[in-house]
């Protein structure tokens, strides 16, 4: 056992003549050749800090993950209480957890009638999975629709429904029975018949460029759904918890989802997302067969507690109506030749500019100037303006003074 100790010292201790940055490009399997390489130590609020103590505004939250910044107080509260009585005890679905249970409640809270039934899973991919489960489940249907440039998570499921070949063709075969229509697109509205199981669509197509859809549109589309007996499901992994100006974007086209999937800033910064239904169509994953769907860790009740915290600050500081008034900020100021348009609802925005080469020297730049932002999957000419929702008007005007700038810089 020494002699294992032994090692074990001694290769932590070699370690430490390597810097962070060798290490991480030598030990982590990476997603791409050009990560963003920012080294960040801590975070707090609006910013992040380089180990140097250069601060950096966070003008994507993560990916629409910190709605409430960093190291927010109510959050951290919470998972210091939650660490303090337990954190996993058993699969999911088998013990009353509080965490769980609790939070469950808060969601359907804020959702219409009949969305009252919560399953959480670790992440919005899974969410995804869970739903395409369901829908087949409780329909006796196996086809699919989703969009073309829609972004619904890179694990087998989802990815047969991205609707961007290129991000496909080396996984394939992906599941049969996939269909894609065109968002904002009446005419492809007759492609869902009673063969269709589920339609998958993004309130805010956000890869795509933050595209908002027309009421008239969501309307009709779900109104498509209930002609066919097809199951509507909204995503929500990137748009929900008051990041449009409402706590569920949906809720600005006047429509009932029969599935919702959210993610993100739902755990508060930690890793948990959800699906939720009727309680009458949860129900049909519990029997035939039995444990329909199962997971080891969703709902872990740290992320449970933290993401309540989350929520409910939202909730309780009204901040979904705040990102209205910081997009206005937004539009208002980053007024720029290079920017093209701004499309978006809330603090889920998309400043395009003419191509790809320039949004990266933007973003090159920027992170010389101390600010962070990125481009989109479907969009590469675009930068992404996603800040928390509980960023003050002065700081959210000096990070765009700074883009404006870096604007400046890449011509």
């Amino acid at each position: 056992m020494w002699d294992i100790l032994d090692l074990s010292l001694s290769y932590f201790c070699s370690m430490q003549h390597l810097s962070t940055r060798s290490l991480f490009f030598e030990n982590l399997a990476l997603t791409s050749d050009f990560p963003m390489e920012l080294e960040i130590e801590s975070a707090s609020g609006f910013y992040l800090y380089a180990p140097d103590g250069k601060r950096y505004a966070d003008l994507i939250s993560g990916i629409s993950v910190s709605n409430l910044g960093h190291q927010h107080p109510a959050v951290k509260k919470a998972i210091h209480d939650q660490t303090e009585k337990f954190l996993h005890l058993m699969v999911y679905g088998e013990y009353i957890q509080a965490p769980q249970v609790a939070y469950a409640a808060l969601l359907a809270s804020t959702l219409p009638p009949p969305l009252s039934s919560v399953y959480f899973t670790n992440s919005g991919a899974e969410a995804i999975d869970g739903a395409m489960k369901l829908v087949k489940r409780a329909t006796g249907r196996t086809g699919l629709i989703s969009c073309y440039n829609a972004y619904h998570g890179s694990t087998q499921g989802p990815l047969s429904l991205m609707g961007c070949e290129h991000y496909k063709q080396a996984f394939r075969p992906l599941l049969p029975g996939t269909t894609h229509i065109r968002f904002n697109n009446t005419d492809d509205l007759s492609m869902i018949t009673t063969d269709t199981a589920g339609v998958f669509i993004e309130a805010v197509q956000a890869e795509a460029g933050c595209i908002v859809p027309d009421t008239d549109y969501m309307i009709a589309l779900s109104e498509r759904c209930r002609q066919t007996g097809t199951l509507l499901v909204i995503d929500e992994i990137q748009s929900g918890m008051g990041r449009t100006g409402k706590t569920w974007a949906f809720e600005h086209f006047g429509i009932l989802p029969d599935v919702v999937c959210t993610a993100k800033s739902l755990g508060g910064g930690l890793p948990l997302g959800a699906f939720i239904g009727s309680s009458y169509l949860m129900q049909q994953l519990r029997r035939n067969p039995i444990l329909g769907h199962m997971t080891t860790f969703g709902g872990n009740a740290l992320c449970c507690a933290a993401g309540m915290a989350c929520l409910q600050t939202i909730l309780d500081e009204n901040l979904a109506s705040h990102a209205l008034q910081l997009e206005t900020l937004v539009r208002n100021e980053l007024s720029h030749p290079s920017v093209n348009a701004i499309t978006g609802k809330g603090l889920l925005l998309c400043a395009h500019v003419n191509d790809n080469p320039t949004a990266l020297r933007i973003i090159r730049e920027g992170f010389q100037l101390g600010i962070v932002t990125d481009w989109f999957l479907f969009c590469d000419n675009a930068l992404r303006i996603a800040p928390p929702l509980n960023t003050t008007e002065e700081e959210l005007s000096a990070a765009l003074l700074l883009l404006r700038k870096a604007m400046d810089l890449a011509g």
